[in-house]
């Protein structure tokens, strides 16, 4: 990424920023074609997109003459953006619409051909993989939605005052670009959906500690907060134009099967400063487990994997069949047990999980029974009420492990509430400053309020229930969660069961 500004284009300060995108979205309002943040921000996104990737493929290109090597551009004239769409007075109303959508058009250098959506999924990479795949694959799935033609000439007209040359307004243009995608996700409300708290991200990222030459994977990345947060902390770490090319090439990547995330996972990364973003845009889990080699594995797995859903027939016939499972988390469980690298450093994870797989049974119990013999799961972090709001009141945790294993010991780190507070929420939502007396405690263990131990012999007996509560404090029924307060008494009610059996059969052998 360039470090300077071109020197004949202005600084946009931050205020400018904001400006212009917020003037781009009350554009977008107008438009008959769009309902709410929830399409306004995908269109802004690809029109962003292409922008930004012919800014950079003209920096690509003088660098290539200055050093004398011949420049193949990603995207072919006529469907440049400087070809289409930098001129205010250019292609605009209908003929633009036609232009954007159809399979054939007029094109603005006044010829016939494919339309520009049209051209973009049809592109194909070199050698696969290169940013031509990737344009492809991102408008595979992207759809313009605006139906007039004159307002979206106005939003592109906005976007041409954002200059992705200069490395401190994409910096800029990122941090406002993730105040954006938060705000989607407020609008997203009980879509299936939920985004992992910068926070937590940061935290996880910040414990888990990726080192230059490691390789990072979410496998179920979203819109790329694990993997944004990842990059920026190696990029610390980069001393010499070796240690960034090894950060650009080989440390980040990813996993996204739907099509809208696929789309603002990769721009996310590329306005963080990674050039081509590797996301695979297929199911994750579509692989045989055990076809997964040593060549498929990486250093790090960091991911908040989805839960609550179900896979096709096809894809469960992937697991071990006493390991099949509705459960989508206990799959991505599975696969990432099988992608960590064992050799020559054992990899290593953080995962968040649902209450659900601490103490569940059948496939669940199995899946914990193997991560205990095969992995050290050392660590769990049990999430306090609210971390998630408002998309879901589910009680979570963090798992922390390695293929260091067999688990000797699992250490508990209850993370506590702010003083006088009952729960986050989003207003109020969780602060990585909240997360400091952990991460101090982190290096040096010792048990005490917060923070304690369970031998892994306890788990085992216990039918690998996972689900154990600090011995330190007392339940608060009043402000528990309900769906904890149904799983708590389900429990209860169990056991109970379990106990006038065992009773029974004691009475029966006694008379």
């Amino acid at each position: 990424m360039a470090k300077t500004k071109s020197s004949n284009q202005p600084m946009t300060t931050a205020q400018q920023l904001g400006s212009i995108v917020k003037s781009a979205r009350d554009i977008m309002r107008k438009d008959k074609g769009l309902n709410g943040d929830l399409d306004r921000l995908p269109m802004l996104t690809w029109i962003m997109f292409l922008k930004f990737l012919d800014d950079i493929e003209q920096m690509r290109q003088q660098e290539a003459v200055l050093a004398g090597k011949r420049f193949r551009p990603a995207i072919e004239s006529p469907y440049r953006w400087r070809d289409w769409a930098i001129r205010e007075d250019g292609i605009t109303g209908d003929e633009l619409i036609s232009f954007v959508n159809n399979e054939e058009a007029m094109r603005p250098d006044g010829t016939r051909g494919p339309g520009l959506f049209a051209y973009l999924r049809s592109l194909q990479g070199a050698n696969g993989g290169d940013r031509r795949d990737v344009i492809a694959t991102v408008f595979k799935g992207t759809i313009n939605r605006m139906i007039n033609g004159y307002l979206l000439r106005d939003v592109i007209n906005k976007i041409n005052g954002i200059h992705f040359t200069s490395s401190e307004e994409i910096h800029t243009l990122g941090h406002l670009y993730e105040s954006m995608l938060k705000e989607m996700r407020d609008a997203a409300g009980d879509s299936g959906e939920f985004y992992t708290p910068r926070a937590v991200v940061r935290f996880m990222v910040d414990v888990i500690d990726p080192r230059l030459g490691e390789t990072v994977l979410d496998p179920a990345c979203g819109t790329g907060g694990f993997l944004v947060e990842a990059y920026t902390h190696l990029e610390k770490q980069c001393k010499t134009v070796q240690d960034r090319e090894v950060l650009q090439t080989r440390s980040i990547l990813g996993g996204e099967a739907k099509s809208l995330p696929y789309l603002l996972t990769q721009m996310n990364l590329l306005l963080h400063g990674l050039e081509s973003p590797q996301i695979d845009p297929g199911n994750t889990l579509r692989f045989p487990l055990k076809e997964i080699g040593d060549k498929d594995r990486v250093d790090i797995i960091i991911t908040n994997p989805p839960f609550g859903g179900e896979e096709e027939r096809g894809i469960l016939s992937n697991f071990p069949e006493d390991k099949q499972t509705a459960e989508t988390a206990l799959l991505f469980l599975q696969l990432i047990m099988r992608k960590l690298r064992r050799q020559p450093k054992p990899g290593r994870a953080a995962v968040v999980v649902p209450n659900g797989t601490l103490f569940g049974d059948g496939v669940c119990a199995r899946i914990k029974e193997e991560m205990l013999k095969d992995f050290n799961l050392h660590t769990i972090v049990r999430l306090p009420n609210g971390v998630f709001a408002p998309y879901t009141g589910i009680p979570t945790n963090l798992l922390f492990f390695d293929r260091s294993g067999p688990t000797k010991e699992v250490w508990y780190y209850e993370q506590p509430l702010p003083e006088g507070r009952k729960n986050y929420t989003k207003t109020q939502p969780v602060q990585f400053e909240d997360f400091r007396p952990c991460m101090d405690w982190w290096k040096n263990r010792e048990e005490n309020g917060q923070a304690w131990r369970v031998p892994v012999e306890l788990v085992i007996e216990n039918g690998f229930n996972l689900d154990i509560k600090n011995p330190a404090s007392k339940q608060d029924f009043e402000h528990m969660p309900p769906e904890q307060l149904v799983e708590d008494i389900v429990k209860k009610e169990k056991r109970i069961l379990e106990i006038m059996e065992e009773l029974r059969e004691a009475l029966e052998k006694k008379f």
